[in-house]
């Protein structure tokens, strides 16, 4: 069984800082030779440490290192396990190995009474999700070039055809069973679905001016955007309070910000619900929303 200083040592260590025995020994408060003999016995069970000789040699990791084991109590597993199940539904998940790995090998560790418990929720618990048709695994990338503020080139599947694209990305999100990409191309912030990209180079140029997620998220406004009033009877208002579109609905009535470009795509989302929601404003979203009945009216008509 590993000891808490041993545990400790190995949250403490990382790539960016280099450790001497003797600091170590200082730090818990034992002798040079205890630590030497802690740090044979992490590199025995596979601890990534490498030793740089020299007068200012010391201890690393190594940045791809096996960290230490989660220390959880039953009632966390058992959450733990069950946001597996959720995340199982969710395609082309960023790091997605650490599913494989958890439900396998950090399963494998419990105690069996929670293993017999975790196999009975399973059988008592479902997440109705509806996946994307998804082909390459492109989220991880895309946020791992997001964070580190790099600049992308890629081909992208668009209505007119497949387009070369270089751009900013900001991040990722997913909803609907897609993942969504906005990205900053030239002086605008574009959508991309993940899912349509391919042949993705992320480049070695750098633009620290580009946003997070989630400050693009909380922007009030967008420059082509415009105030959208609808009017929701009360059982619209309870559909649309588990929308993330339309879940800020106060007193049956939605006020936010649209942009143009997106427009059609509110329509569309607009009739799902029928006559349970009226655009108030502004009219051309109005006009949207009537030309697209009439198509689907249309199509019932005898001719």
């Amino acid at each position: 069984m590993m000891n808490q200083r041993r545990l400790a040592m190995m949250r403490l260590m990382d790539s960016r800082h280099k450790f001497t025995a003797r600091e170590l020994a200082e730090r818990f408060e034992v002798s040079v030779r205890t630590i030497q003999r802690d740090l044979d016995a992490l590199q025995a069970m596979g601890f990534p440490l490498y030793t740089e000789v020299g007068v200012n040699g010391g201890y690393r990791v190594l940045p791809n290192r096996i960290l230490p084991p989660l220390q959880l109590t039953q009632q966390e597993a058992l959450g733990l396990f069950m946001m597996l199940e959720y995340l199982e539904m969710v395609p082309d998940f960023p790091y997605g190995s650490i599913r494989g790995h958890l439900a396998e090998q950090y399963f494998s560790t419990l105690p069996s009474d929670v293993q017999e418990r975790i196999v009975g929720l399973r059988e008592h618990i479902a997440f109705m999700q509806h996946p994307g048709d998804h082909h390459d695994s492109l989220t991880s990338d895309l946020l791992t070039a997001a964070v580190e503020k790099k600049v992308i080139s890629f081909l992208y599947n668009a209505r007119s055809g497949w387009k070369k694209m270089t751009v900013n990305p900001i991040g990722i999100y997913y909803e609907q069973g897609y993942w969504y990409m906005p990205a900053r191309h030239n002086d605008r912030v574009l959508l991309y679905r993940v899912d349509r990209i391919k042949q993705l180079t992320v480049l070695d140029q750098i633009d620290e001016s580009v946003p997070t997620l989630k400050a693009w998220l909380k922007q009030a406004a967008h420059t082509d955007g415009e105030e959208v009033v609808l009017q929701f009877t009360a059982f619209g208002a309870r559909i649309a309070a588990s929308d993330a579109l339309f879940k800020t609905v106060s007193e049956q009535k939605w006020c936010g910000i649209v942009p143009h470009s997106e427009f059609a795509f509110t329509a569309r989302r607009l009739l799902s619900y029928g006559p349970e929601v009226k655009v108030i404003s502004p009219p051309e979203l109005q006009e949207q929303v009537r030309v697209m009945l009439e198509q689907s009216l249309a199509q019932y008509r005898n001719e």
